[in-house]
């Protein structure tokens, strides 16, 4: 297994090693979200946005599942990345593979925003309402979020989606907007730098 502990007895176990870098270059974390059990089309975009993700240096924050939440994960390992999954439940072997840290938090949805609050801006890839909860949570927190074939937000009275989620027309695009987004937000929060350590 990719995480640092994988067998259920060692659950409770601190977590030591060597520390990981956070987001080596860049200096961000960026959310990648959406449905546990998606299509072929939405695993190809998720494993694309995570390895751009990687690629541009920032560490990828997820839901620590399958689905959208494991493509991410694999593309960004592919990529040379730092994952994070960010579990529902108590066991970190619940998570993918590709988790490099798993955080067990017995939140169950609610884990839902620790996601959001982990990162400086979000990437939602297709979805449904586990992951609209996440966008509304994003927005009313002041973060990015970047949409890949996701839900489309219009407010009442209003003409056209809401400008609070960027659209982006493929995995490229949707990685680049939110590492540049997610540099803004880290910058003007005094979010993470590029020698921050995990440890």
């Amino acid at each position: 297994m990719a995480h640092p502990i994988s067998d259920d007895a060692a659950d409770d176990a601190p977590v030591t090693g060597t520390p990981i870098s956070v987001g080596v270059g860049v200096g961000v974390a960026v959310a990648v979200v959406g449905l546990g059990n998606c299509s072929p089309q939405d695993e190809q975009l998720a494993e694309e946005v995570g390895r751009k993700l990687a690629e541009a240096g920032a560490l990828v924050v997820t839901g620590g599942l399958g689905g959208v939440m494991a493509a991410a994960c694999r593309g960004a390992r592919a990529g040379g990345g730092t994952t994070v999954g960010i579990l529902p439940g108590e066991r970190r072997s619940e998570a993918n593979r590709w988790v490099s840290l798993a955080v067990p938090t017995g939140l169950g949805e609610g884990r839902n925003l620790v996601v959001v609050r982990a990162a400086d801006a979000l990437v939602a890839v297709g979805g449904e309402y586990g992951t609209l909860s996440e966008i509304a949570f994003a927005l009313k927190l002041g973060r990015p979020v970047v949409g890949l074939a996701t839900w489309e937000l219009r407010r009442h009275g209003t003409v056209g989606p809401d400008p609070g989620v960027h659209l982006a027309r493929d995995a490229a695009a949707a990685a680049a907007m939110a590492v540049s987004l997610a540099q803004r937000t880290a910058s003007s929060s005094g979010g993470p730098r590029p020698d921050d350590r995990v440890s």
